[in-house]
C-alpha cells in the first residue's frame, strides 16, 4: 500500500485521522507527523489521554490530532512492552474478596518479575511502534519519589529510558531525591527534568526558582521540566526562568492556570503567558520540546486539538 504523505492532497488530516481510528494498522501510515512550528516542537504527554485505557489508542489519538512528539508515561510504556496488568478488582472503595486479594498478589508478582527481567531490548519495540506511527519519543516520564526505596527501581527507569532512546527523563518528585538521582543520571549521561508544581507551602516540593536551583546544584545531569501553568500559579515568571535556565530545561509542560494557586483553565483564560513562551522559544531557537498537558475539564480528543491549534496560530 502507498504510504500516506501528509502534505499530499490525496488525504486531508481529517481523512488520515479517520483511517487511523477506523483501525488501519499504524505500520501502513509511515509518514512523519510535523507539529514543529517556527522551530518550536509541540507535542504532548500521554497523561493528557489518561481517560483512554489502551495506550495503542493513545498513539492513534496522537496521529489523528497531528502530534509529532511524545512524552511517554512509564505505565503506558510498560503496557506497550507487554507488562502484566495489575487491576484494582472489586471496584474503587470495594472490599476485596480473598480470591481477588490472591489474584492481585499474583499479578503484582508477575509485574515485579517483568521489571526484574527487563532490559533495554524490552522497550526498543515500543519506540519502533511509536516511530512507525510518525511520532518521535523525546522524553520518558517516570516518577521516582521518596517512596522509591530501592536503587533497582531507579536503575529500571534508566533501563526503560535507554531502551526508548529518549533524550531525557521527566519526573514528579521531591528536592530531597536530587542527590539520590544524580549518580544514576551521571552514570547514564541522561538528563532528568524535575517537574515543578505550585506547592510553595511544602518545602520539599519543587515549585520556585530556588527549589529548581537546589535540584540543579546536586548534579550536572539534573534539570527542570518546567510546567508553565504551575510556575505561573506559584506567582513566578516562566519567561524569566526560561531565559536564565534554558540550557537545563528538558521539556516544558504547557497548560493555563490562574495565579495565586488558582484553578486550571482552558488556554487563554488563565494567567500563564503561553503566547509569550512560544514566541520566546521560536525567537531564541531553544531546542526544548513544548508538551501539551491537558488537565482542565473536557474531552481530550476535543480539547487537545484546540491546544495544538493555539500553538499553531501563535507561531504561524
Amino acid at each position: 500500500m502507498q504510504k500516506l504523505d501528509q502534505s499530499s492532497a490525496l488525504y486531508t488530516r481529517r481523512d488520515f485521522g479517520q483511517l487511523v481510528l477506523a483501525g488501519l494498522p499504524l505500520s501502513l501510515l509511515l509518514a512523519d507527523i510535523n507539529s514543529k512550528f517556527k522551530g518550536v516542537q509541540i507535542g504532548a504527554i500521554t497523561y493528557s489521554f489518561r481517560t483512554t485505557p489502551n495506550p495503542d489508542d493513545i498513539i492513534k489519538a496522537f496521529v489523528s490530532i497531528g502530534l509529532g512528539e511524545m512524552e511517554l508515561m512509564s505505565n503506558h510504556c510498560e503496557t506497550l512492552a507487554g507488562a502484566p496488568s495489575v487491576g484494582r478488582g472489586g471496584g474503587r472503595g470495594a472490599q476485596l474478596t480473598p480470591e481477588q486479594i490472591e489474584q492481585r498478589a499474583a499479578a503484582q508478582k508477575q509485574l515485579a518479575d517483568f521489571r526484574t527481567s527487563a532490559t533495554e531490548a524490552t522497550f526498543k519495540p515500543v519506540r519502533k511502534k511509536i516511530n512507525d506511527a510518525g511520532i518521535d519519543v523525546r522524553v520518558l516520564c517516570y516518577n521516582m519519589n521518596v517512596n522509591t526505596t530501592k536503587d533497582d527501581e531507579i536503575e529500571y527507569a534508566f533501563t526503560m529510558a535507554k531502551g526508548l532512546g529518549v533524550k531525557a527523563i521527566s519526573t514528579s518528585t521531591q528536592i530531597s531525591m536530587a542527590k539520590r538521582l544524580a549518580p544514576f543520571a551521571e552514570k547514564h549521561k541522561l538528563m532528568v527534568g524535575f517537574h515543578g508544581h505550585d506547592s510553595t507551602d511544602r518545602p520539599d516540593e519543587v515549585s520556585t526558582e530556588q527549589t529548581f536551583l537546589a535540584v540543579m546544584e546536586a548534579g550536572k545531569y539534573l534539570g527542570a521540566n518546567l510546567d508553565v501553568g504551575h510556575y505561573t500559579s506559584a506567582n513566578a515568571d516562566p519567561i524569566d526562568f526560561i531565559k536564565k535556565h534554558h540550557a537545563r530545561i528538558t521539556n516544558l509542560h504547557l497548560k493555563d492556570k490562574k495565579r495565586d494557586h488558582g484553578p486550571y483553565t482552558p488556554w487563554g483564560q488563565g494567567d500563564a503567558p503561553l503566547k509569550d513562551v512560544l514566541l520566546l522559544m521560536s525567537q531564541q531557537k531553544y531546542d526544548i520540546p513544548a508538551n501539551i498537558e491537558f488537565e482542565y475539564q473536557g474531552d481530550p480528543m476535543v480539547e487537545v486539538p484546540k491546544c495544538l491549534a493555539y500553538c499553531r496560530e501563535v507561531l504561524k
